[in-house]
């Protein structure tokens, strides 16, 4: 990749979440150590943002680039060597990003969990970024880091320490914190666009000609709760199952083409977990009350939940977001029974506390740490944080504090 202006560009600067990774950035890194700008489509805001940054960071560049403006989003990604974008939803705003960055040869991340999205830029991009080596990789926050690299870690702790694979693997999370307007956003889109029906295929993301193990049945999204006498807790359906365990199998896809898959009829699945005998009541109330939302974001309701609900641009108060919590404990089975369990767990809201740590981290691992990227710099198209940025994400994770655990 030729000299480029900066390292890192954070697109969508002025939204809620933007906000937050401007910060992040302004709080851990020095000026001169990391050559950033600050991109969205309103400069008043950035401004705003850059003024709340401090004195050192007064002439940090701000980039104004609309999402319909192909060209200033091709000028944009030429100047970067990666780009970090936190504008969605990104089936509205993210078509045009991602096609500069394939079109510049500039890798991106991002936080969506638009799965649907996500496949119609495999379809679109993937071949070509491939064959250029130039990453895209999705699903950088919350969703769904824990899962995708939690897993990855799992099953190469089975054949690096046991010389076995993976059966399967099951994640069971717990997490505390608030809702933002994006979120909420992204979920009323899918619903609105007449898509949510794709969005039920368990290998939706998986590469063409891959559909995924033979063991289906297995596959299909949870509908009802499940007791792991592992962790003697129940589970319930969660509410990211849907957009992580795509991810998870797209990654399992991904590494079998390259030659390093996670075994035979590999599948993953995930819960919400509520421990103890007593956990069946709560996995009770929360099966029902994920059916009973689901018919609400179906039925003309959902425009009255619209109402009740964060605005883009809106979200939980800093202190919902500094008192929440996340938990991910996964259970591994190996191909000849064995049973090897770790977790991911970290301080601060998921969706916004979570979600910053794991996306800018995402980014400075492509943008520092480009040398040493898995699969050598040849390996590209749409990717997963397992398949574009692995053991390099984790290390970089755990120097944030994160706790990021494998059971030998």
């Amino acid at each position: 990749m030729a000299e480029r202006d900066f390292d890192v560009v954070l697109y969508g600067a002025g939204g809620f979440t933007g906000r937050q990774t401007a910060e992040w950035f302004a709080r851990r890194t020095k000026p001169g150590e990391l050559r950033w700008a600050i991109a969205g489509r309103n400069r008043l805001k950035l401004e705003a943002v850059r003024e709340r940054l401090g004195d050192d960071w007064r002439g940090i560049e701000i980039i104004v680039a609309e999402a319909q403006d192909q060209q200033a989003l091709e000028a944009m990604a030429a100047r970067t060597r990666v780009v970090l974008t936190t504008a969605g939803p990104y089936a509205i705003l993210g078509h045009g990003l991602v096609e500069a960055c394939v079109n510049q040869r500039t890798h991106y991340v991002d936080i969506t969990g638009e799965t649907v999205w996500v496949r119609e830029l495999i379809d679109r991009h993937h071949g070509r970024a491939a064959a250029e080596g130039t990453r895209i990789i999705p699903f950088c926050g919350f969703d769904s880091i824990p899962s995708d690299l939690g897993t990855f870690l799992m099953v190469r702790g089975l054949q690096q320490n046991y010389g076995i694979d993976c059966r399967r693997v099951e994640a069971y999370h717990q997490m505390r914190g608030g809702l933002n307007g994006g979120t909420m956003a992204t979920a009323f889109n899918l619903y609105e666009s007449g898509r949510a029906r794709e969005a039920t295929n368990p290998w939706l993301l998986n590469p063409d000609g891959h559909p995924g193990g033979r063991k289906s049945g297995e596959a299909a999204d949870p509908l009802g709760i499940h007791y792991n006498r592992t962790l003697h807790s129940w589970g319930a359906p969660f509410v990211m199952g849907p957009i992580n365990t795509r991810v998870v199998r797209r990654s399992s896809a991904l590494f079998e083409e390259y030659g390093n898959g996670y075994g035979n009829d590999f599948n993953y699945q995930e819960y919400t977990k509520f421990p103890g005998m007593t956990g069946l009541i709560g996995a009770g109330l929360l099966t029902l009350g994920t059916v009973a939302f689901g018919g609400l974001m179906a039925s003309p309701l959902r425009n009255t939940l619209k109402r009740v609900v964060p605005r883009p641009g809106e979200g939980p108060s800093e202190k919902t977001m500094n008192e929440g919590w996340f938990r991910c404990e996964l259970v591994a089975t190996g191909s000849d029974g064995r049973i090897m369990r770790g977790r991911i767990a970290d301080k601060g809201d998921p969706g916004n506390r979570a979600t910053v740590n794991f996306l800018c981290a995402s980014a400075l691992t492509l943008a520092l740490d480009t040398a040493k990227l898995p699969g050598g710099a040849g390996r590209g198209g749409i990717l997963t944080p397992a398949t574009g940025l692995g053991e390099l994400l984790a290390v970089r994770l755990r120097h944030l504090g994160m706790k990021i655990e494998i059971d030998q």
